[in-house]
């Protein structure tokens, strides 16, 4: 505990503030006490820094196991920092282990911490906006929590001597409450509706563009025919008529 306030305002913090000059609006929609979901777009690793920085409060994010398996002193050192920096292990490998992460966030929820979550899943291949993953749903219906909708930008800024820097920006939405489908969690069809608001909010919030398709399938196929992602969403996208009606919206259903 005492590591992750001695990297947020004196080890880091300090730091990357005057360094890099964040931006920050709308942090008064967050909720001064108990708990609420962060739901984030994915740009970058410097996510998980940035916005919790913008915040005085503790932010909890769920993080894949691997950072925290590694051997060896470089294994203890990195196991630490994730540690001490708010992260908590989850498996993404199975079924099986995407519902224990679910398990882990309702407990960190349940303990009313801010819980950061970035409903893609992974970090966006090409800078779009990629489907949700329903997880975010189900907690926010399982706990009654808010959530609220938050959207990572990144922009060139020019400094002294012809050099550049990215300019950060940390916009925090109005929180979402959906407290309307009380008792319906496990439903997919109300879980769907759910986060496709959920991502109608950060796709506002950031002005990215949105697409149908799950950004770790884009991926894999990537990894898998070394083709760009642009092309490989063009193949996977739902044709324009389809994907209109399942682009996301505050009526999503």
């Amino acid at each position: 505990m005492l590591f992750y306030w001695f990297l947020k305002f004196v080890a880091i913090g300090p730091v990357a503030k005057l360094v890099f000059r964040p931006r920050v609006e709308g942090r008064e929609n967050v909720p001064a006490t108990g708990a609420a979901i962060l739901a984030s777009n994915h740009l970058a690793a410097a996510d998980w820094i940035f916005m919790p920085l913008s915040l005085r409060r503790r932010v909890t994010f769920l993080a894949k196991a691997e950072y925290f398996t590694g051997r060896g002193v470089k294994g203890l050192l990195r196991r630490a920092f994730f540690t001490g920096a708010g992260q908590v292990p989850i498996d993404r490998s199975s079924a099986t282990a995407a519902e224990g992460a679910i398990r882990t966030g309702l407990q960190m929820l349940r303990q009313g911490r801010l819980l950061g979550i970035y409903p893609e899943g992974t970090r966006s291949p090409d800078g779009r906006l990629y489907r949700g993953k329903t997880g975010v749903a189900r907690m926010a219906l399982e706990t009654g929590v808010p959530v609220v909708p938050v959207a990572m930008t990144y922009a060139p800024r020019r400094i002294p001597f012809g050099r550049r820097l990215v300019r950060i920006g940390v916009r925090f939405g109005e929180p979402l409450d959906f407290s309307r489908y009380e008792g319906l969690a496990g439903d997919r069809y109300v879980e769907r509706s759910i986060t496709d608001e959920i991502m109608y909010e950060i796709m506002t919030l950031s002005g990215q563009e949105y697409v149908d398709v799950y950004g770790a399938t884009v991926k894999r196929t990537m990894d898998a025919t070394g083709a760009s992602a642009s092309d490989v969403v063009s193949r996977l996208q739902p044709p324009v008529d389809e994907a209109g009606d399942r682009a996301p919206d505050t009526l999503a259903g």
